[in-house]
């Protein structure tokens, strides 16, 4: 059975992710800082037959990184797929950005993602196969007004996961980088709409995007044939402005 190992596995995206390969016949991997938090969803696939498995990790950490990727190899399975959705989304005027908040956001977004993208490399070079997938967002295309860190760190993924495809895609690996230019429908994105003011249940429907049109994205990115890979692909709802 393949292998999905998806990092940054949070309630949301994280967790459409999972179902989706899971729903596909993958055995699902799944990282995230509170590695008891998995535990529902682990749960919710394994009753329909499928096997998931859930880790505490620091992608920020070299030796966590580590770790998980040689218990996944050892103890479940050669990884065919590692997506990396660890977040970062911060916003700060730039007199109001600190030093740590910067480095903070630098770690998740961009550090973690070399890190992830390095082990993964590792593993899969040899076999001659396997996705390598990396969540991006507007700011990884564009600064906006209050988004230095996250604009930064956003942008450092993107070059790193463009790196990486020039280099692993000669050597039979796919390496994608997803554009997000919505709000996704999650908690924190309602909440942050409610302190400008807006109200999220008043909006038309599909105005946020769904966390499932993310899973579809990637999985449909995994099916393509390596006589047309896609390397960069952005997604928005309808109504978006861009």
């Amino acid at each position: 059975m393949p292998v999905a190992l998806i990092i940054g596995a949070g309630d949301y995206i994280g967790a459409a992710i999972a179902k989706r390969f899971a729903v596909g016949g993958f055995t699902v991997c799944m990282g995230r800082r509170n590695g008891e938090k998995l535990a529902p969803l682990i749960a919710e696939i394994e009753a329909t037959g499928r096997k998931a498995y859930g880790f505490s990790m620091d992608a920020r950490l070299e030796e966590s990184v580590v770790e998980i990727f040689e218990k996944v190899e050892k103890n479940v399975g050669p990884i065919d797929v590692v997506i990396f959705n660890v977040g970062g989304n911060v916003r700060f005027n730039i007199e109001d950005t600190t030093t740590r908040v910067f480095r903070k956001v630098w770690e998740m977004a961009t550090f973690a993602g070399f890190l992830v993208g390095r082990e993964a490399a590792k593993h899969m070079v040899p076999r001659g196969v396997g996705s390598i997938f990396f969540t991006g967002a507007s700011a990884s295309m564009r600064g906006a007004q209050g988004y230095t860190a996250f604009g930064a760190g956003k942008a450092g993924l993107r070059s790193i996961a463009q790196t990486l495809a020039k280099e692993l895609g000669p050597k039979g690996m796919h390496v994608a980088h997803l554009v997000i230019d919505a709000g996704v429908d999650t908690a924190f994105v309602r909440e942050r709409m409610a302190q400008s003011g807006l109200d999220p249940n008043a909006m038309p429907p599909d105005t946020l995007m769904d966390p499932s049109s993310v899973a579809e994205t990637y999985w449909m990115l995994h099916q393509q044939k390596r006589d047309g890979w896609t390397f960069e692909l952005d997604i928005r709802p309808y109504r978006e402005n861009w």
